[in-house]
């Protein structure tokens, strides 16, 4: 059966949520499943804003012809073909053949490489401020090359000050019949996902963030329907406050990340030692995760979210530990960086740990490496606790300074 919400006068939610779904793009897990959303304009003309995932197809095409209520189908609008959105596409098509597909150049060229159908006939090519009337709705677009593919691009509705935001302000999580984000306990059901869906999907191009917010200055926005996640129609600058500060790589908060690597228990056991001095020298809201059973996605999230992280690891075959390698390295690549640093190695027969860490740490962009850095042979000693003190003291310091 059909599942419709109006989220404005003549603008209709017409997605759904998939919560069997283990990984997001095959990679993140998901432990709520995530929405897939989709929205209907219907005016003078009808616009649908992008389709769905293959997961909820019936759902979203029953939605579809349930909101038309018999009218044609005039423009399939598509903000981003990324194919978690765009797999209803050659459907849509195939079911209205009168409808006319808006996109940018960029656009068209991905759906040439996706699908086969042949639309040469029905394109409207747009480009940076061009506008496409309805009636009373009219849709501006917006380029947003890298938010977070080359083709996205995100139209307002002129009239109501509608932001169909493609995959900025979206968040993992299914929707449970609130499809507003004032509907819900937002900070407590959403927050930490859509800081980890930000930090992981969109977390490398916080310039090309900052652009598409320097672009919409010049209007009013005053709703955001994203494509994965709650509607925001009041307290807008309560996300777009968040969206500012993690595209600026700024933290959300001063508090330290310890992330360990430990196959035997040593290297944890030196963590949990210096995590216990931090302790009483009063840092407050420290966060430890073992990253080999640890999703990295969800250590990434903490980083983006906190001021100060400590990383500890083996050595393993002359290189350092497979899984601390792998987060650092994902770390580096998502462009994380103005954040402070303090390094602990461990090795049994040779040392490669203390250095690759410190390469990767200083190879990225602000990241300041504070006190002296330990490397323990095997096991943390009694004759090492003055190391131990002389770390967590700089590391007490350096987060009462902000």
């Amino acid at each position: 059966m059909y599942s419709i919400r109006e989220v404005a006068p003549n603008v209709i939610w017409v997605g759904g949520s998939d919560r069997r779904i283990a990984l997001f793009e095959n990679m993140f897990p998901l432990q709520n499943g995530v929405s897939y959303n989709s929205y209907l304009i219907l005016d003078d003309k009808t616009a649908l804003m992008d389709t769905v995932d293959a997961s909820i197809s019936s759902l979203h095409l029953e939605n579809v012809a349930h909101a038309l209520e018999g009218r044609e189908l005039d423009y399939l609008v598509i903000n981003h073909m990324e194919p978690d959105h765009c797999a209803n596409l050659e459907e849509i098509i195939r079911r209205y053949p009168n409808v006319q597909v808006v996109g940018n150049p960029k656009t068209f060229k991905f759906f040439e490489q996706f699908f086969h159908t042949d639309i040469s006939g029905r394109k409207i090519v747009v480009k940076e401020g061009q506008e496409l009337s309805l009636g009373k709705h009219t849709l501006r677009f917006f380029m947003a090359p890298m938010v977070h593919w080359p083709e996205a691009m995100v139209s307002f509705e002129t009239a109501k000050g509608i932001l169909f935001s493609a995959d900025a302000f979206g968040t993992f999580g299914a929707l449970s019949g609130n499809l507003f984000a004032d509907e819900t306990d937002f900070e407590n059901l959403f927050l930490d996902e859509a800081r980890r869906y930000y930090s992981n999907i969109v977390g490398k191009f916080g310039s090309q963030v900052q652009a598409l917010f320097k672009k919409l200055s010049c209007v009013s926005i005053q709703m955001i329907c994203p494509l994965h996640g709650p509607v925001w129609r009041k307290d807008l600058s309560y996300i777009l406050e968040k969206y500012d500060r993690w595209s600026k790589y700024e933290p959300e908060k001063k508090g330290v990340v310890l992330m360990y690597a430990s196959m035997y228990g040593h290297t944890e056991n030196a963590v949990s030692a210096l995590a216990n001095k931090l302790g009483e020298r009063g840092v407050a809201d420290m966060r430890m995760y073992d990253v080999s059973k640890t999703h990295s996605s969800y250590i990434i999230s903490e980083m983006w979210k906190y001021s100060h992280m400590v990383v500890a690891a083996p050595t393993y075959y002359m290189n350092l530990y497979f899984p601390m390698d792998a987060l650092l390295r994902d770390m580096a690549a998502l462009g994380l960086k103005n954040r402070k640093a303090a390094v602990l190695g461990n090795h049994t027969w040779a040392s490669s740990a203390l250095k690759e860490i410190t390469a990767i740490l200083e190879g990225m962009k602000n990241v300041e490496l504070i006190g002296e850095s330990i490397d323990i042979c095997s096991s943390l000693k009694p004759n090492q606790e003055d190391e131990l003190n002389a770390m967590a003291d700089a590391i007490a310091a350096s987060v009462a300074e902000g």
